[in-house]
């Protein structure tokens, strides 16, 4: 038979990566934002609370030992302590003076006793050769609140006014010397329990077309002396000066009249005396 050929053994075919025993696939990691896409989100957890008063009630309480400790500690040891003595209630009595007391002032003295006695005899005296006016105001020398109300334009307004300031009466006197020269002298007395009425009162003057001079002595006392005559048809030109003043609850006024110019020391002159009888 011809030569047998000898056929070599085939090699074996190379093997793959899985046909290898012992080695593992090597793991491939997976993105996390997919992984996050996947499992749902959770909300995040609150942090705990904390717990509050606490410290506010240790403070408290120590507070409250604390007064408790001073009361008790307080009590023990004015047990330890005598009573106090306490001072007696009734007061001895007082030794009165002996013998007689103080004279009581005088009319003279005493200004209470002059204004609220009889005030027309703390008006001046007329002069002599004086005459009394044919129509004085008032009755006896007193004027009521009507009758002093009524020598104001406005009495009405007035009188009002006089019981608002808690008006009492009024003194006055009256003489005219020659057939022109008038005089008139008002002592306005105010009750004056609210206020100084008769400052007020005195006060209470603006005269126009005049000339004011103040009244030595007297603080704000005012004499007003018209420059021109008043004129009245069917009346005599007349000149007019007026004083007024106050002391204590009664206001002073006085007012002149005549055909011919006042001077200043006229009207001065009855304003000084007068004062110094209040």
């Amino acid at each position: 038979m011809g030569d047998v050929l000898e056929v070599s053994e085939v090699p074996e075919a190379p093997k793959t990566l899985e046909a290898v025993e012992g080695v593992e696939e090597p793991a491939v990691e997976k993105p996390a934002v997919a992984e996050a896409a996947e499992a749902p989100q959770e909300p995040p957890t609150p942090p705990r609370a904390r717990r509050r008063g606490r410290t506010t009630l240790l403070i408290a309480g120590a507070a409250v030992l604390g007064l408790l400790a001073g009361t008790c500690a307080g009590y023990l040891v004015q047990a330890d302590r005598e009573p106090t003595k306490l001072p007696s209630l009734s007061q001895p009595a007082l030794a009165q003076a002996k013998g007689e007391g103080p004279e009581p002032l005088s009319a003279a003295q005493d200004r209470r006793v002059k204004t609220d006695g009889d005030l027309r005899k703390l008006l001046i005296k007329r002069p002599k050769g004086a005459k009394d006016w044919e129509f004085p105001p008032g009755e006896d020398g007193w004027l009521d609140a009507a009758d002093y109300a009524d020598w104001v334009e406005d009495s009405k307004t007035f009188f009002g006014d006089l019981v608002t300031d808690e008006f009492r009466r009024t003194a006055t006197t009256t003489w005219r010397v020659g057939s022109a020269h008038s005089v008139e002298i008002r002592l306005v007395q105010y009750r004056q329990e609210e206020y100084l009425a008769a400052a007020e009162a005195a006060a209470d003057w603006n005269v126009e077309g005049t000339r004011s001079w103040p009244i030595p002595g007297t603080g704000d006392g005012m004499v007003f002396v018209t420059t021109k005559p008043e004129t009245e048809a069917g009346y005599q030109p007349m000149y007019r000066a007026q004083a007024h003043a106050w002391r204590g609850d009664i206001a002073m006024e006085v007012w002149l009249y005549d055909t011919r110019p006042i001077s200043k020391a006229k009207i001065m002159d009855l304003a000084k005396r007068q004062m110094e009888r209040l």
